[in-house]
């Protein structure tokens, strides 16, 4: 239930919950492994799919971030790509790589751009050939300005990176050196300069909203920045804060005071409304395009609504054939069970049999715009539809959508809550009295 009084970009809901919602699974237990690889490596894919690739290594600890695995050491590069390699070179002949297209490869980390200038050209060179990718498959390469230098742009973009990915989170400079970010905010504004001269592939920057010492204002500089450097697309997220995370640990200390919780939703819809003046198209609830188009961010709306994913690198996430699989996260482990020939998979886990339901509808939120239409197509849809829509109506009356004809579009507020709305979603068609509390709705609507 959200609140139906007050703002709802500041009070819809007790809590945001930050982590993108998910589909609840079987785990599988490990005896069973090696046969349901085999199972699932002799099965060709059935839909558009993506890749990715991980790179664990940091030059740093950002002081909010929760990933941090491996500290970089120059020496580990060449052997940690060619255990990548190596791993990609062992799928060959097998039926999974058979079927539609790979629509999106993505290498994420860690900071793949701490790699060195040869290394990231070979990696995304050799993965070209020997993954099924397709003519316009969109190739990100994701990282940070620190490092970063002009080689290995020029190098990432002769392999066939098309589009490239940097975690600025602000161009403040005080803020910058809070969290334990080195780069200059000239070195960043310079760094993405000379990615947009090269004109070679969609040039993105993530921007975080929330950050202890943040106003108004410097989000505001921030977001003119993103227009003004000629970027072509921007992730706004909002601060999520990690326990245990050396940023909690100095809130807890009171080193750092982030900004109030009840304000999020404020500067959402500030950054928003600067997107939408500029002229920028909303592609999801937290990703802007510019009006060049060559923005598609692809691999991130496929991987968050069930699309199938080859993995490859220590700590990869995939899912193929409705079993989705982790690899061994740890550098050392990984490389040894791929040098012994063994199957480097740490969990495997089967997904709901209503998955492709709920991937209907985190696909449809995802993108701000629910369809009705969409979800009764789905077998069991109209069943699920007829339940829900009770409380999306409940929803609308609180200000989070907008009702329009088959369409459920959420508002700039039901925007910045779309992640805490979908997890109700699942949770509510996920309870034991659905039914019952589906018929309260439906006579709360009807007083």
């Amino acid at each position: 239930m959200a609140r139906s009084s007050g703002d709802p970009l500041r009070s819809a809901f007790g809590d945001l919950r930050r982590a993108h919602p998910g589909s609840l699974a079987a785990p599988v237990p490990a005896e069973e492994f090696e046969n349901l690889w085999a199972a699932m490596s002799q099965s060709p894919r059935s839909s558009p799919g993506t890749a990715y690739v991980h790179v664990p290594f940091c030059e740093t600890h950002c002081l909010f971030c929760g990933f941090y695995k491996y500290h970089w050491r120059k020496r580990d590069g060449a052997p940690y790509v060619d255990s990548v390699l190596t791993q990609a070179r062992r799928l060959q002949g097998q039926p999974l790589l058979d079927g539609p297209p790979l629509r999106a490869l993505y290498l994420g980390g860690g900071t793949p751009t701490i790699l060195s200038a040869p290394d990231l050209h070979r990696l995304v060179s050799e993965l070209r050939g020997l993954l099924p990718l397709a003519p316009d498959c969109e190739i990100t390469l994701e990282g940070r300005i620190l490092a970063f230098t002009e080689d290995k742009m020029r190098a990432a973009f002769d392999a066939g990176v098309n589009r490239v990915s940097l975690g600025v989170q602000t161009f403040d400079e005080p803020i910058r050196r809070s969290l334990g970010r080195k780069a200059s905010k000239q070195a960043v504004i310079a760094t993405l300069e000379t990615l947009v001269a090269f004109d070679s592939g969609a040039i993105v920057i993530d921007l975080i909203y929330g950050l202890p010492g943040q106003t108004f204002e410097t989000w505001a500089e921030d977001l003119r920045l993103v227009e003004a450097i000629g970027l072509d697309g921007v992730d706004l997220y909002g601060l999520n804060l990690i326990p245990g995370t050396p940023l909690m640990t100095a809130i807890d200390k009171r080193k750092l005071d982030p900004v109030p919780r009840q304000d999020l939703g404020v500067f959402y819809a500030s950054g928003a409304e600067a997107m939408e003046q500029a002229g920028w198209e909303a592609i999801s609830t937290s990703h802007w395009r510019s009006p060049g188009l060559r923005e598609r961010s692809v691999y991130n709306y496929l991987s968050k609504t069930g699309a199938e994913c080859i993995a490859l690198g220590a700590g990869a996430g995939g899912a193929l054939g409705g079993v989705g699989y982790r690899l061994i996260p740890t550098v050392e482990a990984y490389a040894k069970q791929l040098d012994q020939g063994q199957l480097p998979i740490t969990s495997m886990f089967r997904a709901r049999q209503d998955a492709p339901l709920i991937n209907v509808i985190r696909a449809g939120m995802e993108r701000g715009r629910l369809d009705s239409t969409q979800v009764r197509a789905v077998p069991g849809g109209d069943a699920v539809m007829d339940d829900l829509e009770p409380l999306l109506a409940h929803w609308s009356r609180a200000g989070l959508l907008a009702p329009r004809q088959r369409f459920f579009d959420l508002t700039v507020a039901g925007r910045f809550w779309q992640v805490a709305m979908t997890q109700r979603i699942i949770g509510f068609l996920d309870h034991p009295q659905r039914r019952p509390m589906a018929a309260l709705l439906r006579e709360e609507g009807a007083k």
